[in-house]
């Protein structure tokens, strides 16, 4: 795809989440593109290399999120894989500090690359497993929002996000469709781990038949020091 058929697309994409993109932003987007299916061929970043697909299924998916994140001070996005959500969060929202996690760290090289080409700031990836990172001082119960997106059941996700997040503030977890056994089944993990599910918002990526789901939970007291358990255990034994 050209660069300036790029910039039209995404362009007409963001609009219809109601998201009006800079040129700059524009720029920042499809030297991401770029940089992501460069090194794709070198490690196993995403499976999606067409442009338009990766326009909607990761840009687009990313930035659905946006608008409840508006005057938000932090993020941590769990499990970020090749950046996502939080790289696209961060070039449309450039003052929010961003803090990317990710337990391999092939994508940790691949995600500072990212950071550096962009010229982002306020923006850090760390090379962890969430749990031990959950049980930092510096970062647990720190952030505004702690965000993952198809990261792993709604049960482990919680146990993930719920210990990063201040009281007062959001977990949203980013899944497909089909979730009303993990709703039932996370009733438990939410209220043991601090937390009170707000709403569930559903909707389609545009111009698709591509079912999402973001679900919103606010932090209403502190998490108990014992959670997130070690790692490998929240998987292996959610709480349910």
């Amino acid at each position: 795809m050209e660069e300036i058929e790029f910039y039209k697309y995404l362009d007409q994409q963001a609009r219809k989440i109601d998201i009006m993109l800079s040129e700059e932003q524009l720029q920042k987007f499809y030297k991401y593109m770029k940089l992501l299916l460069e090194w794709n061929e070198k490690i196993n970043l995403t499976a999606i290399i067409e442009p338009k697909e990766i326009i909607l299924k990761h840009f687009i998916d990313s930035l659905s999120i946006i608008k409840y994140i508006k005057n938000k001070n932090s993020l941590v996005d769990v499990g970020t894989g090749a950046g996502f959500p939080g790289i696209p969060i961060k070039i449309v929202l450039p003052e929010i500090k961003v803090i990317l996690i990710d337990s391999l760290n092939k994508r940790i090289t691949f995600l500072n690359e990212v950071i550096s080409q962009l010229d982002l700031k306020y923006i850090e990836a760390v090379h962890s497993r969430v749990e031990d990172f959950a049980r930092n001082k510096e970062y647990r119960e720190k952030f505004d929002v702690a965000t993952a997106r198809a990261v792993a059941q709604l049960p482990i996700i919680l146990e993930y996000l719920i210990p990063l997040t201040k009281v007062k503030g959001n977990i949203i977890c980013m899944k497909g469709n089909k979730i009303d056994e993990e709703i039932k089944k996370s009733k438990k993990a939410i209220s043991v781990l601090g937390g009170n599910l707000e709403k569930i918002d559903n909707f389609y990526l545009p111009d698709t038949d591509i079912e999402r789901n973001i679900i919103i939970v606010n932090k209403v007291e502190k998490t108990s020091s014992k959670y997130p358990r070690k790692a490998g255990i929240p998987s292996k034994n959610p709480i349910i």
